[in-house]
Order: structure tokens, then sequence, then C-alpha cells
């Protein structure tokens, strides 16, 4: 399958275009950014081709990977669909709910067919691991904390061991919430069950330090669960946890143990496999309407 790749970021240099490169099924046809030197660097060291208009990259691929700002990535997705060509998205899928839904009535409206990149739901570990705990069941709580130091003081982008993704306007405007909130969200859903945020009891939010955000989710299930996501902690402080309480015990989440490259190569074979995927376009909406229910109850 030929792949387009719609990005030149510090992710989509770091996985996507590693990941697209790297896999057996796909040919990286070309790359295009809303910075053509970016694009022209990017492509360059793929072996690919730098696009300067969007359209004519659509025109010679079969597939798109996004790896840009998720209302940009939003407006982009239903124009590729339009041109008939699969989606694999990245999360968020948009920051607003209308933004969101325009994506999936695009899919649903030519066929083609989406996959959302949640990272913990494509890494060979946690996958493995959300799978047996959705089979194993009847558990009452979760809780899912995701930490990083992205905007902690004192360690800005270009000092050692700063963030790259720390002078990324969007994550800047949105915070945690919205950048490893999906996270989370992916986590705690796959094995939890649907939350309906039409239900102003099933979320609830509260501001912590800095960016740092506390939710309080009741899934379909009859099970609860809080989420914590900060970008504002401490390198030393820094980390991701999960677990599950029920009547089998305890589960918790297993470290993982390799680069999001290879999560994001298993996305691509989720799409190329031509099967309907949990983490589709769809969901995608699913996850921005909680998270614009939780900012709704922040404000």
């Amino acid at each position: 399958m030929r792949f387009g790749l719609l990005g030149t970021g510090t992710w989509a240099a770091r996985t996507h275009a590693v990941a697209l490169a790297a896999h057996p099924g796909v040919e990286l046809a070309g790359v295009w950014g809303r910075r053509p030197e970016a694009a022209e660097s990017l492509a360059r060291q793929h072996g690919a081709r730098a696009y300067h208009d969007v359209d004519a990259l659509l025109a010679d691929c079969d597939a798109v990977a996004l790896a840009l700002p998720p209302d940009v990535q939003a407006a982009l997705a239903v124009r590729a669909a339009a041109h008939g060509r699969h989606l694999l998205l990245d999360k968020p899928l948009a920051t607003t709910v209308p933004g969101a839904r325009q994506v999936v009535d695009a899919v649903r409206r030519t066929g083609v067919r989406s996959v959302v990149f949640f990272t913990l739901r494509f890494a060979e570990t946690s996958a493995r691991w959300i799978a047996e705990q959705r089979l194993t069941g009847d558990w009452t709580t979760g809780r899912a904390e995701w930490f990083s130091p992205v905007f902690a003081p004192g360690h800005p982008q270009g000092e050692p061991g700063g963030s790259p993704y720390a002078a990324s306007p969007w994550r800047r405007e949105k915070g945690a919430l919205w950048d490893i909130g999906p996270h989370a969200l992916s986590l705690l859903t796959g094995v939890l069950g649907d939350v309906d945020p039409e239900d102003p009891a099933a979320v609830t939010a509260a501001r912590g330090p800095g960016d740092t955000v506390h939710l309080l989710l009741r899934h379909a299930s009859g099970a609860s669960s809080t989420a914590t996501v900060s970008h504002s902690v401490p390198p030393a402080a820094s980390g991701v946890t999960a677990e599950l309480r029920g009547a089998a015990g305890v589960a918790t989440l297993p470290e993982r143990d390799a680069p999001a490259s290879a999560a994001y190569g298993r996305a691509v074979d989720a799409l190329l496999s031509g099967e309907p995927h949990p983490c589709d376009a769809a969901y995608g909406l699913r996850v921005t309407e909680i998270l614009a229910a939780a900012e709704a109850r922040l404000a």
C-alpha cells in the first residue's frame, strides 16, 4: 500500500516515518508538510519524494498517515477521504466534537478504512494486557496515571533532557488533558467499557498544579475509574502507571518495552488487514466527546 505522510514534526520523524519506511507491506510514497524544507529533509532521509501540494500527494497514494496538530489533521483527513484514501490518524482525532464528527461522517460517506493510533492499544505489551483484562472481566475500579515533564519548570525545549514537544503550540494551548488524556482513556475504556459524555455524572474533572487534570469516570459496565494526566511534573516524578481491581484481584499495567515506532507498525498492520478495528475514527470521536465533556466540567 502506498502511503503519504502528512506532517514533518518530531513525532512524524521519530515514529511515523520510521515505521512506514521499515514496514514490508508499505511504500512511503511521499511526504508533505506545512514547512517545505522540513518535508524535503524528512523525505530524503527515507528515500521518498517531498510534495509541496497536498492534493498531488493524495493523488499518488492509497492511504495517508497523519502526524499533524489535531484540528489540522481533522480537516485534511476529510479531504483525504474525499480522494478515497484510507486514514491512519493520530490522537486526539480533533479537539472539538464537530471537527471529529466531520471525520467520522467522511469515513462513512466514502467507505475508506480508518485507524487511530492510541499508543497503548497498539504497543504489543500493553495491547496484550488490555485484551487479557477484558477477557478476565468483573473489574470494579481502575486508575490510569500518565505524568510527563514536557512543561515542567526548568525543563524547557533545547536544554539537556528537555522535551522536543514543549514548543508545540497546540500542546501549549490544550495541555495534558488533550495530549495524553486520550492514552489514559483508551486504556480504561478498552477494559471497563464506554463512558457516556452526555451523562453529567459519568464525567467529572478537577484541575491540579500546572496543566494537571484529574478525571473521575463512570463506565456503562457499572465500573468506575480515575485518570490523572500532567505535563507539569519534574523529570524524577514522570511515569505511566495503571491498575485494575475486581474479583480477580489487582492487575497492574506492565512497563513499556519497545519504541513507539514498533507500536505504530502494528497500527499500520491493522489498517492493512482490511478488518474493522476498535480504534477507528468513530472511537476517536468518542474520546473527543469525553475530553470535551471534561473540559466543560473544568470550565
